[in-house]
């Protein structure tokens, strides 16, 4: 792939993403009640997963651990809901076609040759995500 991921674009393929720092392999699934890949000690009810490469990218390169991150290309086994998250708090009408299910999700393949956010976007990310938790702003309705 060339170039950084653009907002809001939906991928070519079709496909559903999640990203991460966990390694999986391909058949593995992901399912809610685990540790969350945001929030120290927060219990996830959910999986998330986005149709676009640039909320997937965001995802892999936030989540809690160590390393370059994964962009998993998935499969939920059952229905899946608009993320509240992002849907209704930040972006209405869902542009970054980011969704949340109970259900598992299927890891069916991994994208590898993804381009993440430079160096100056991600510090910006860091610090908005900062800023918020230090104003209480960082809720999570899960």
């Amino acid at each position: 792939m060339s170039g950084e991921p653009i907002p809001f674009e939906v991928h070519e393929s079709g496909a559903l993403f999640h990203g991460t720092k966990a390694q999986l392999a391909v058949g593995d699934l992901l399912l809610p009640g685990r540790q969350s890949n945001f929030g120290v000690g927060r219990t996830a009810n959910h999986v998330y997963v986005t149709g676009t490469l640039d909320a997937a990218t965001w995802g892999a390169e936030l989540a809690a651990g160590e390393g370059r991150g994964h962009i998993y290309i998935v499969e939920p086994l059952g229905a899946v809901e608009d993320d509240p998250n992002v849907t209704d708090k930040k972006f209405p009408g869902n542009p970054t076609r980011s969704y949340r299910t109970r259900e598992p999700v299927k890891v069916i393949g991994e994208l590898t040759d993804w381009v993440g956010h430079t160096p100056a976007q991600l510090q910006a990310m860091r610090d908005g995500l900062a800023a918020l938790e230090r104003n209480g702003g960082a809720v999570i309705y899960d």
